[in-house]
């Protein structure tokens, strides 16, 4: 069960190894709908938030599936890419999908008819991670390659190419207001870049080993960042300074996100927990413990007054 997406108030996505997406009722845990279809593992998976009826998943397959999120069927099969699909996301108006393969390369899908609009070719390495801006006019990929860069979406054309990392990128992602862009490497730093320059404008720095994800707060005025290291960190987005590290996991940290009122992060360790912290002291609320082997994903809904979990063990949890 590579990845897991909270899609809406009521339900949420899974992706897995046995080549399903499943949609689950929250409040329940009952499953909804199984969209089948895929021949290889389902790695990516996405929901047309703030809409909310349709889902995308990207497979080992190389290809990307448009399904109806209220009926499980399948609209569309993108076919193109010749390596993997291993990132993908709906732009914030829900006419396109954006994908991230193995083979080096982005595309863009028109949602409406199911063709490819362009192909964004320009990295040396496989990319995995993209990040729509807000207003849905650029599109940030980060690659293997070191960098990352900025396509304008209409045009497919490069922008910006964002080069600065000693190594792998692991995760990119724009603020809210589109001024900012955050990347992640396995250099054991991040970056923070104008969107509209392409300078960088602070390395993140205090992880001693690879760090593995990043994101804004909802304002963007916040960054969280997790490491292999076992820690996670929070950053202010105007000083660049660090204002509290989150420590206690036993283990690399693979995922993190804030809640969406920014009060409190969300961690997700190897070391089969889930921790909640307090963005302002940094002290650890709450250990969300009774999965049987490590946490690869997590999310808050939408109210911040639920999380759910994945893990190896092949469960998905759900904590009120």
């Amino acid at each position: 069960m590579p990845l897991l997406y909270f899609p809406s108030v009521c339900s949420f996505i899974t992706g897995s190894y046995d080549r399903t997406c499943k949609i689950w009722d929250t409040a329940s845990g009952e499953e909804l709908h199984t969209l089948e279809g895929h021949r290889n593992v389902v790695y990516a998976i996405a929901f047309n938030n703030p809409y909310g009826d349709k889902v995308a998943t990207g497979s080992f397959d190389k290809t990307c599936k448009l399904w109806s999120a209220e009926t499980g069927k399948c609209f569309y099969t993108f076919r193109g890419h010749t390596a993997e699909i291993v990132c993908l996301a709906f732009n914030p108006q829900s006419t396109l999908v954006a994908t991230g393969s193995m083979d080096t390369t982005a595309k863009l899908w028109d949602v409406e008819s199911g063709k490819e609009v362009s192909t964004l070719a320009g990295h040396f390495a496989e990319i995995i991670s993209l990040s729509f801006n807000t207003m849905g006019d650029h599109l940030v990929t980060g690659s293997f390659d070191h960098t990352a860069i900025l396509w304008d979406v209409s045009s497919g054309s490069k922008v910006q190419i964002l080069t600065g990392h000693r190594g792998e990128i692991s995760c990119v992602q724009f603020n809210w207001d589109c001024s900012l862009i955050v990347t992640a490497s396995l250099d054991k730093t991040c970056k923070v870049w104008d969107a509209d320059s392409g300078q960088c404008l602070a390395t993140l720095l205090g992880h001693n080993d690879e760090v593995l994800d990043v994101c804004f707060n909802y304002t963007g005025q916040l960054i969280a960042t997790a490491s292999a290291d076992g820690s996670s960190r929070v950053f202010s987005a105007e000083t660049f300074q660090c204002l509290c590290q989150l420590e206690g996991h036993n283990g690399e940290i693979s995922k993190v996100c804030f809640n969406p009122q920014g009060s409190r992060v969300l961690t997700a360790s190897v070391d089969k927990t889930a921790r909640v912290w307090c963005v302002n002291t940094g002290v650890c609320l709450q250990v969300l413990e009774g999965h049987s082997d490590e946490i690869f994903s997590c999310a808050f809904n939408y109210e911040g007054d639920t999380i759910i979990t994945g893990s190896k063990d092949n469960t998905c949890r759900i904590w009120h």
